[in-house]
C-alpha cells in the first residue's frame, strides 16, 4: 500500500552499499545470497530462534533492495526481473511454513491459511503483469521494476512488517496469520476487479 512511497528513500539509502558491491558481485549473485538468507529463516523458526530469524528477514529485504540498486548501476535483466519475483514469492511462503513446522498444532492451520492467500495474491499480481507487459503497459508508480508492479492493500513492507510482528510476538502468530490472510484476499478481489476493468476491451 506503501510501498511507491517508500522507494525514493529505499533508493537513496542502497546508493552507496550498490555501488560498492557493483565492482565485485552481480545483481543475480545479490538475489540468490538474500534468498539463501531468508531460507534460513524457517529452520531457526522451527526450532524456535525467533529474534535470530528476524535478522535473517532484515538481511534477506536488504539484499532484495540492493539486488535491484545493483542492477540500477551496471544494467537491469529480464533473467535479474524474474529471479527478483520468483525468489520473493518463494520466501513470502517459506517463512509462515517455518512457524508451522514450529507448532504444528496451533500453528498449521492458521499458516497454510496465509500462504493459500499469498496464492491469491501473486497469481493476480502475476496474470495481471504478463497480460500488461503483451499490451505494453507500464506502472507510473513503479518505473524502476522490471515487470509490471500491481500495488494493492498488502504490498511488501506490510507483509515484511506483518512478518516482523510475527517473529517479536510468535504466541500471536494465528491471529496475526488470520487477519493478514484476510486482508490479502481482500487485495485479491480488489486486483481482479482491475484487470476485468483494464482488460474489458
Amino acid at each position: 500500500m506503501i510501498d511507491a512511497k517508500l522507494l525514493p528513500l529505499q533508493h537513496r539509502l542502497l546508493q552507496r552499499p550498490a555501488r560498492g558491491l557493483a565492482r565485485r558481485v552481480t545483481a543475480d549473485q545479490v538475489s540468490l545470497v538474500g534468498f539463501a538468507l531468508g531460507a534460513l529463516a524457517v529452520p531457526a523458526l522451527a526450532f524456535g530462534f525467533y529474534r535470530l530469524a528476524l535478522v535473517l528477514l532484515v538481511l534477506n529485504r536488504v539484499a532484495d533492495g540492493l539486488d535491484g540498486a545493483v542492477a540500477r548501476l551496471i544494467g537491469p535483466t529480464d533473467r535479474g526481473a524474474f529471479l527478483d519475483i520468483a525468489l520473493d514469492f518463494v520466501f513470502y511462503a517459506l517463512f509462515p511454513l517455518g512457524f508451522a513446522l514450529a507448532d504444528p498444532g496451533g500453528n498449521a492451520l492458521p499458516a497454510a491459511v496465509l500462504i493459500a492467500s499469498f496464492v491469491g495474491t501473486g497469481s493476480s499480481f502475476l496474470a495481471f503483469a504478463s497480460i500488461a507487459a503483451r499490451r505494453g503497459l507500464t506502472a507510473a508508480d513503479y518505473p524502476s521494476k522490471g515487470i509490471y508492479y500491481l500495488g494493492g492493500l498488502t504490498e511488501g513492507f506490510e507483509t515484511i512488517a506483518i512478518f516482523a510482528a510475527m517473529a517479536l510476538f510468535p504466541a500471536w502468530f494465528a491471529v496475526l496469520a488470520y487477519g493478514y490472510a484476510l486482508a490479502c484476499c481482500l487485495t485479491t478481489a480488489l486486483r481482479w476487479r482491475m484487470g476485468w476493468q483494464a482488460f474489458a476491451a
